[in-house]
């Protein structure tokens, strides 16, 4: 029973609690609807708007500057849900505690959104009424729909010019394959926004004009041409319910009258198992339809109780599974998703899932085999941070005191060993080299670039070992930027940074053998190392795997995991150009060994010999990165757009029209996009805008592989 998991001094029981993330395409309103979201629950006394750089979840100097979300915040508020005369509510009850992660929309900071929504149990989808679907609300729906997170989508921005409702719905279904449905149907829009038609009670609400926050509004009965909208919404809503939801299709068979308690149970189980997807619609900015929005994620999205328990893997044995079920008092399992340093130490950000943790008590990371103690619990509100002394299952909070932990590590009890599915990233697409201005700031350099890599998992340095300089890789330009831009104000590491490069792959089109021995006789203990192994071309997206398939002992078991640490760092430097390779599975078959000059390093470096000797045979070839570009412009520069678009190796997709601008869709390699954002305003006079995200790897054109190659080599 519920009851039962719930410890006696908890604040909020498990089914008074919600995780959910509000997540969206780059200037949707994200944190915008956040900041009303925490004015209406009472958490802030005055909004903040994001143009004026003081909203609370932006509280980054950089995301205060620049008017975006760099770093997912985490805050926590409480709701009470109200009963209005005549509107019937899915339950009563006291305070909901709603624990509410903004992520950035921008594509560089893509890793954000994607360590959140591996913790969440709902999200708000934040759709542009005017824009509607953009090229990251689809990536967005799709990271959410890869770990299964139920959805309300919000049509904010109402008010402005071109607003449009019912496109917008129709954009989600069809081009998000959706299946979406009104609850919350904005009354006007535009200027003559002024409430939203309540689909489910079917009644309208009435925000309050002079009233400038939005805080009071009024409950009427339908009028005009409202009643025909609403009905055949609640119609249509009632037709699909039956179709998706057993309880209610057989009351509907049996002729049983359906109320709106039964709807609205019937639509929480929908959206709960992904069935559905609800829509409102509203401004944010004008305060008009949040609340009901609110309301709509305590109805319909899931607690931590209503979602299948967390699922992990015995770190020993991986085919063995392991639930870890929401349960104050069952063994403590949580997911570290997210490293952040500030003036407070090294903060860990972590999910529960089942079990409690007090401050003081001891955790055990499965991938380190270790056991730290936890020196503090903190709940976090954005940058402020409050002490707490104890963290319940299904809560999120931070921790301090614990050393080695990683994005998507495991902390757990040390009687209940699960390691659960850590967030998956994409790989960096940029990279450049950066130096420090002064010889003292060296060192300090080193230190702060491990620690931002620590932090966000999508951001990488190494030492190029040609020219010994420090090279560091993300996700676009803007992320290089701001963390260059972080090293200046949190670390006071003044530093150059070379021109931004390409990040190119290499990988391989056909198996191979590969054989590498190490042999030193130098007096004394010599070295003595030999791997034979197979290497083989896997799926796009696989990254690099290595196996253990050595039988009889002709590798002894305290060397394979040296002989798989050089397999993984051979990977580090294709023999093309020197690039990362990639997807690519590795099979470790059979070796020799020397009882005395036998040693990790010797297997080793054995490894990474045999795996250079298999590429040289397995038919190398080189990858880069593709961006999906979507281009606006008016009707009247289209040709020049495409036309530039084709000059840039770019395949055009497909070529829609909305609010009198051409969109033009195409796949264009990230080489050619450098100075695009100048180019396209040239072409259109100013009045073409364009978004561009990683889409692929595709392989180099034979000619412009050999002019990489001549680049790389003509450095050394």
């Amino acid at each position: 029973m519920a009851e039962n998991r719930n410890s006696p001094n908890r604040e909020y029981p498990l089914e008074r609690t919600r995780n959910i993330g509000i997540c969206a395409h780059i200037d949707a309103g994200k944190t915008t609807l956040t900041e009303r979201i925490l004015f209406y629950t009472g958490m802030i006394h005055r909004i903040g708007e994001v143009h004026d750089g003081a909203a609370t979840t932006d509280w980054m100097e950089q995301e205060k500057e620049r008017g975006i979300t760099i770093t997912s915040a985490a805050v926590t508020a409480r709701w009470k849900q109200m009963k209005e005369e005549g509107v019937f509510k899915l339950r009563e009850m006291e305070d909901i505690r709603v624990n509410i992660i903004d992520t950035p929309g921008h594509v560089d900071f893509t890793a954000e959104v994607e360590r959140s929504l591996r913790v969440l149990d709902g999200a708000i989808f934040v759709l542009c009424a005017v824009a509607g679907v953009q090229p990251q609300s689809e990536t967005v729906f799709r990271q959410a729909e890869k770990y299964g997170v139920p959805r309300i989508a919000f049509v904010n921005k109402m008010d402005r010019t071109g607003a449009n409702f019912e496109r917008v719905v129709s954009d989600v279904r069809e081009k998000l394959g959706a299946n979406a449905w009104p609850i919350l149907i904005p009354i006007g829009a535009e200027d003559t926004l002024s409430g939203q038609i309540d689909v489910v009670n079917q009644k309208a609400i009435m925000y309050n004009d002079d009233d400038k926050l939005g805080s009071t509004y009024k409950v009427r009965e339908l009028e005009g041409k409202e009643v025909e909208i609403a009905k055949q919404a609640y119609a249509g809503l009632v037709e699909e319910l039956c179709n998706q939801d057993d309880e209610i299709g057989t009351m509907f068979l049996e002729e049983k009258p359906i109320s709106i308690p039964d709807v609205k149970q019937a639509l929480r189980r929908a959206v709960i198992s992904n069935k559905i997807i609800p829509i409102a619609g509203g401004s944010a900015f004008k305060n008009k339809g949040v609340q009901y929005l609110i309301d709509a994620v305590i109805d319909y999205l899931p607690g931590p109780l209503d979602i299948q328990p967390a699922k992990g893997i015995n770190p020993d044995d991986h085919s063995i599974t392991i639930d870890a079920t929401p349960d104050d008092n069952g063994k403590f399992c949580s997911l570290a998703f997210k490293l952040w340093s500030d003036k407070f130490g090294r903060l860990v950000f972590f999910r529960v899932y089942s079990g409690a943790i007090k401050k003081g008590d001891t955790i055990y990371n499965p991938r380190t085999r270790r056991t730290e103690r936890v020196g503090r619990l903190i709940q976090i509100q954005a940058s402020e941070h409050k002490d707490i002394d104890v963290c319940y299952s299904g809560d999120i909070a931070a921790m301090v005191g614990v050393r080695d932990v990683r994005t998507g590590d495991t902390l757990c009890d040390e009687d209940f060993e699960i390691q659960l599915e850590p967030p998956s990233f994409p790989e960096p697409v940029i990279s450049m080299a950066v130096e420090p201005k002064t010889k003292a700031d060296q060192e300090k350099m080193g230190a702060a670039l491990a620690r931002l890599s620590e932090e966000d998992p999508t951001f990488f340095v190494r030492t190029d070992e040609e020219t010994g300089q420090t090279i560091i890789a993300g996700m676009g330009e803007l992320h290089l930027e701001i963390i260059c831009d972080r090293l200046k104000r949190e670390h006071k590491v003044e530093t150059n940074t070379g021109k931004p490069q390409i990040a190119y792959r290499e990988t391989l089109t056909k198996e191979a053998d590969g054989e590498g021995k190490l042999i030193k006789q130098s007096g004394g203990r010599g070295q003595y190392g030999h791997v034979i192994l197979k290497v083989f071309p896997s799926e796009r997206g696989k990254g690099v795997t290595v196996e253990n398939k050595v039988v009889g002992g002709t590798i002894p078991k305290e060397y394979i995991n040296s002989c798989k640490a050089g397999c993984q760092e051979a990977m580090l430097n294709g023999i093309i150009a020197g690039y990362n390779v990639i997807d690519i599975h590795v099979d470790i078959l059979d070796g020799s060994y020397h009882d005395v000059d036998s040693n990790e390093n010797a297997f080793k470096m054995a490894a990474i010999f045999a795996v250079k000797d298999a590429l040289k045979k397995a038919k190398c070839v080189m990858l880069e990165p593709i961006m999906a570009v979507e281009a606006m412009t008016p009707e009247q520069y289209q040709g020049d757009i495409m036309g530039d678009l084709n000059r840039r190796r770019g395949k055009i997709g497909a070529i829609d029209s909305r609010n009198n601008l051409s969109i033009v869709k195409a796949e264009v390699p990230l080489s050619e996009m450098f100075g695009y954002s100048t180019t396209i305003r040239t072409l259109s006079s100013g009045r073409a805008s364009y978004s561009m995200q990683p889409s692929h790897f595709e392989q180099v054109p034979q000619n412009i592989v050999e002019q990489i190659v001549e680049q790389r080599t003509g450095k050394k």
